[in-house]
């Protein structure tokens, strides 16, 4: 098996965090019709991180800005409509899936708490970073300055191209500087959105950490909807024990 540890939250003990590759398969139920297929994957991946799976929270992602605190009608086989999770109890795993969108790990150290967030273009383009953060504030009374980021392997600029309504939009909402052009066509950069909206919410910037790597780039280590057929779920996860 395949984990990709952060290296910013590898320092804190306290947690047990990473993001898989294809060679954990895919962990997403919508994407396969073999059910059983995919439980296998959950398990094999929960008896190699240490965690019981019966345990692990994941999401039904819609490419909104809802976040969840999880309670107990939230479990492995019912999980909650939203888009990201939020949890301050321990031996609980979070999990994010993707396949081009990015995975975002918030850890608050003083505090303890922990949220997974699913950012596509629309989690990007409605500001989900600030959904989660003021959860974070209201429910948890984090200081913001508290808290680490990290984002897993997720599409470059360079794969994502866009048509001219997303670019019309991006204009719409001022957020038009993370779109560029070549031969006519514009191309989408997620991760500059996601990245002057985590500082402007305060996060500082030693605090934050972007893979260096593009899923897109890379099929061969992980899932691209955009660049393959069929296309599975890597993930990232998060639990505080």
């Amino acid at each position: 098996m395949q984990i990709i540890q952060s290296n910013l939250l590898k320092q804190f003990s306290k947690l047990l965090q990473g993001f898989t590759t294809k060679n954990n398969g895919n962990i997403a139920f919508h994407v396969n019709n073999d059910k059983y297929k995919v439980i296998l994957n959950h398990k094999t991946l929960a008896k190699e991180l240490k965690y019981d799976v019966d345990t692990l929270i994941h999401m039904k992602q819609v490419h909104l800005t809802k976040i969840k605190i999880i309670d107990k009608n939230d479990t492995f086989l019912t999980p909650p409509t939203c888009d990201a999770l939020i949890t301050d109890k321990k031996n609980i795993p979070l999990m994010v899936m993707v396949a081009d969108c990015s995975p975002l790990l918030f850890y608050d150290a003083k505090k303890e708490v922990i949220a997974v967030v699913h950012a596509g273009r629309a989690g990007a383009f409605f500001n989900i970073i600030k959904v989660t953060l003021n959860s974070f504030r209201e429910d948890f009374d984090s200081n913001i300055k508290d808290i680490y980021v990290s984002i897993g392997p997720n599409i470059c600029e360079c794969c994502y191209e866009v048509g001219s309504e997303i670019y019309e939009q991006s204009k719409k909402l001022y957020l038009d500087y993370a779109i560029s052009t070549k031969n006519n066509s514009y191309f989408l950069n997620i991760s500059k959105i996601l990245h002057k909206q985590l500082l402007e919410e305060g996060i500082l910037e030693d605090n934050i950490e972007f893979s260096e790597e593009c899923n897109a780039c890379n099929t061969d280590k992980y899932f691209s909807y955009r660049m393959e057929k069929e296309a599975g779920r890597f993930c990232g996860l998060l639990m505080l024990t």
